[in-house]
């Protein structure tokens, strides 16, 4: 739920209310930026907001519920977004505040979605900015997961295959060929055995081998 002050509702109410939107970037290290697409700087939160950056707001989508919403700005070319600094990655993980404001009452002002940067890139001599919402980090994934595949790099800490022994091999991530081709199984970095998809339809059959054949 928005907070929209009560002076300001009732302005929009009356249609007295003379809005623009601003963004405010706030970098995980460093100073805020403002960015608006009124015709003069306005000053919001404490932060000058800057006319002639020429930020629009492109495509957003929302989604009910906990799941992530996404959204896309772009601009001119900014100094306060120095090319080397994009390069670098400084505002990979920036927020974004979008705010709608009456410009003639600058102090009258609602947030209206806040969101944080993904991917920064250039488009000639503008930029586009691909932004994601706050519940996106819930749909992360933290740690391993159960997987049949191996999920280690060939030759690294966790693999420690003897490149040596095989060069120019690669492998396809599978407890066969970590087995066969590899002679590394004792360090395989996946669960070959984890039921499938199909667990829940097996059933006893005369005959059948039960001594670990997932693994091949």
């Amino acid at each position: 739920m928005r907070d929209v002050n009560v002076e300001m509702a009732a302005r929009i109410e009356s249609g007295a209310a003379c809005l623009c939107t601003v963004w405010l970037l706030r970098p995980v290290e460093g100073e805020a930026s403002g960015f608006t697409d009124h015709d003069r700087d306005l000053v919001v939160e404490g932060v000058t907001c800057r006319a002639d950056s020429g930020w629009t707001q492109g495509a957003a989508s929302g989604r009910t519920g906990l799941a992530p919403g996404d959204m896309t700005i772009g601009g001119a070319t900014d100094d306060r977004l120095p090319e080397a600094d994009i390069q670098a990655g400084r505002f990979d993980g920036a927020a974004v505040e979008v705010w709608r404001v009456d410009w003639e009452r600058p102090d009258l002002a609602v947030r209206m979605r806040v969101g944080r940067i993904v991917r920064l890139r250039r488009e000639g001599e503008a930029f586009v900015a691909e932004l994601e919402g706050p519940m996106a980090a819930l749909g992360r994934v933290i740690g391993r997961t159960y997987g049949r595949m191996c999920d280690a790099r060939l030759g690294d800490d966790r693999c420690r295959a003897d490149l040596a022994a095989t060069p120019g091999t690669t492998c396809d991530r599978t407890f066969a060929t970590c087995r066969a081709v590899f002679g590394n199984a004792v360090n395989f970095q996946g669960f070959p055995d984890i039921p499938g998809d199909d667990f829940l339809t097996v059933y006893p059959a005369a005959g059948a081998r039960h001594d670990g054949g997932s693994r091949r």
